[in-house]
């Protein structure tokens, strides 16, 4: 059993949330689930203790709530930040595993909330720098270091290119990524491109393929693998 009084949400009050649970768990309240997300989860990387103690009755809720699957998943991508509530995570072991099964199903299914469930998956599996990163390859940029000459290089996935990029004064330098095939992606990333393509989604394994591709550096034309430079630099060393 939960003690709520010893479980502030992010205004440090203890007796709203248990209420607002109760209030979805009857029925769909959109007011009741907007001052959940804003009463479990804050931006950046906080979350409440009341987050990780609601999280296994958002699990339970997640196979028919898109609110309930979306709040988990922002509970659990912040997971790896100092939140002091590492005993309250090891409790919700067993709503995560729970967790993992309900999205892999609901992905199979295309949903409408795919990117969403997705970035859920990969904060379930631990992978909270990509949960925190993938923005669905419509526009994503993200920035690297080349290993070589240490420039800082744009990273550019998306609808308008896919390319690294340097500048030297007001001159853009750019360089066509090589995306991987899908023969040569190992670990995390054969894994997120399998996925993606079982569901039909071409913009992300698209997108997977080249974040797990190669880049050259336009500065001193070295070539780099695009998700071990952002690992090494983005991934939190878990406790």
């Amino acid at each position: 059993m939960v003690d709520w009084a010893r479980m502030r949400d992010c205004r440090f009050d203890v007796d709203c949330v248990p209420e607002l649970l109760e209030r979805v768990e009857r029925q769909d309240d959109p007011e009741a689930w907007k001052e959940l997300g804003w009463r479990l989860v804050l931006e950046h990387d906080l979350v409440s203790p009341a987050g990780f103690a609601a999280l296994p009755r958002l699990v339970r809720l997640a196979p028919r709530s898109a609110e309930a699957r979306g709040l988990a998943g922002r509970i659990l991508e912040r997971a790896a930040g100092r939140h002091g509530c590492d005993g309250l995570l090891a409790d919700c072991a067993s709503a995560i595993k729970e967790f993992r099964e309900v999205l892999d199903g609901h992905l199979r299914s295309r949903p409408a909330d795919y990117l969403a469930s997705f970035r859920a998956l990969l904060a379930v599996e631990e992978e909270y720098h990509w949960a925190n990163t993938l923005e669905g390859f419509t526009d994503d940029i993200i920035g690297v270091d080349c290993p070589h000459c240490r420039v800082g290089v744009t990273i550019a996935i998306g609808s308008f290119g896919c390319y690294s990029e340097v500048r030297d004064g007001d001159e853009e330098i750019r360089r066509d990524l090589r995306p991987a095939a899908a023969g040569e992606l190992t670990g995390t990333g054969r894994w997120m491109h399998r996925i993606t393509v079982r569901d039909g989604q071409e913009a992300l394994a698209n997108g997977i393929a080249h974040l797990f591709g190669k880049a050259e550096c336009p500065r001193c034309a070295s070539v780099f693998t695009v998700a071990d430079e952002y690992t090494s630099a983005n991934r939190p060393v878990m406790r």
